[in-house]
């Protein structure tokens, strides 16, 4: 008996160093990002010019939305130029792409991924380009998007994160992920500035210097998750990533339950691979090098979803009421849980808070556990491409 409750006490322990650190991290991040301001970079009278891919792979409706609106961008329209790359859309999609002016470069590949098409499109573009951005294919940029990405770049960035937003809310899923990405640009991304650490990269709406983006693309080569990839190389080389909370770039969220749990397998599947290639260099270039951006950067590889701590924190909690003098006081627990859901809290917009918030957050339970069955489906999953559709939607 004494056994057992030794080895109860020792995984709990561990449960709570892991948990209970990532909590206080949350708590910390999310106070810092409100009560300290990032400063911004000064209004530059010199000019980048930018190449701007679009990925695009089959949403023959949704590419020509957002190719027109690129086009609209209020930018000098011989500073940037436009490169959609057209994986596997219908014939009549691409003659009318044609007749924009902008680049189409028709791509077939036997499996598709992100970082493949990126790889055509810069092996296929010519130019003497400052900075290249990358788009999805249901982005659309706010009009002074550029004005605002090339402050950061004359200020000195050579990597810059835009703010990505939701373009629509119109299903409890959708507000679920509206406010989830809302939460990472505030913890992940403007907290993190605040001491000089690297914004994390999402994979749209990202401006690098033009040598720089070929530089880091040619090292990338994932099915999934190239964003966080090129997250890790940039910083393990001590580049640091700039966020630009006032480019707004708009992005489609997930209104579907089943696509969802497609996006989600995908993410986790690519977050786990990604730990297990480059975890192991966390320490080495922590201690050898000093290099605490990348040691952060390999630390948000290895965090569970937010969703699963929303569940988990208060479970332990209960386990460790029923289950005194077994590994950590129900009090220690108390306090994880408070820094956990405050963290999370703070980081939420005050605009989500209104009459959709009670029909996303009782969605919540469902979203748990779908996440925590994932866990165990993840084989496979960043073998192969997995396409998650996108809608027009009317908001």
């Amino acid at each position: 008996m004494e056994t057992i409750k030794l080895i109860a006490a020792i995984i709990t322990t561990v449960l709570f160093i892991y948990l209970g650190v990532y909590s206080l991290y949350l708590f910390i991040f999310s106070v810092a990002g409100k009560i300290i301001k990032v400063k911004k970079p000064p209004v530059s009278a010199t000019l980048s010019k930018f190449v701007i891919y679009i990925c695009s792979y089959k949403e023959d409706e949704i590419i020509l939305n957002s190719a027109a609106c690129a086009i609209t961008l209020d930018y000098p329209k011989d500073l940037f130029h436009i490169c959609v790359i057209a994986d596997s859309l219908k014939p009549e999609t691409v003659e009318k792409l044609k007749k924009m002016p902008i680049q189409v470069l028709e791509v077939v590949f036997e499996s598709s991924t992100k970082s493949k098409a990126l790889h055509k499109a810069i092996e296929n573009t010519s130019g003497n380009f400052d900075a290249a951005i990358v788009f999805d294919i249901d982005n659309v940029a706010a009009p002074d998007f550029l004005y605002q990405i090339n402050n950061y770049l004359q200020a000195g960035n050579r990597v810059v994160q835009g703010h990505r937003v939701a373009k629509n809310t119109n299903t409890s899923i959708a507000v679920l992920d509206a406010i989830s990405e809302e939460i990472n640009n505030h913890i992940f991304r403007k907290s993190q500035r605040v001491f000089n650490l690297s914004a994390a990269i999402i994979g749209s709406g990202m401006a690098l210097e033009y040598k720089l983006f070929k530089e880091v693309m040619l090292q990338i080569d994932a099915v999934g998750g190239f964003d966080k990839e090129m997250g890790l190389l940039l910083t393990r080389n001590k580049i640091s990533v700039a966020y630009a909370e006032g480019a707004l770039i708009y992005d489609e969220k997930v209104s579907n339950p089943e696509v969802f749990k497609k996006q989600r397998r995908r993410w986790l599947s690519a977050q786990f691979n990604l730990l297990k290639k480059y975890g192991g260099t966390g320490f080495t270039e922590l201690f050898k090098h000093g290099n605490f951006d990348y040691f952060n950067e390999i630390y948000q590889t290895a965090i569970l979803p937010r969703i699963l701590m929303l569940g988990l924190m208060p479970f332990m909690l209960l386990i460790s009421v029923f289950t005194p003098g077994i590994g950590p006081g129900w009090q220690m627990w108390l306090a994880a849980t408070a820094c956990c859901y405050a963290g999370i809290l703070i980081a939420v917009p005050g605009a989500f808070f209104n009459k959709k918030l009670l029909g996303a957050v009782l969605r919540i339970p469902l979203i748990f556990f779908t996440m925590l069955l994932l866990l165990f489906k993840l084989k496979g999953a960043n073998k192969k491409f997995i396409h998650t559709p996108h809608i027009q939607n009317a908001e």
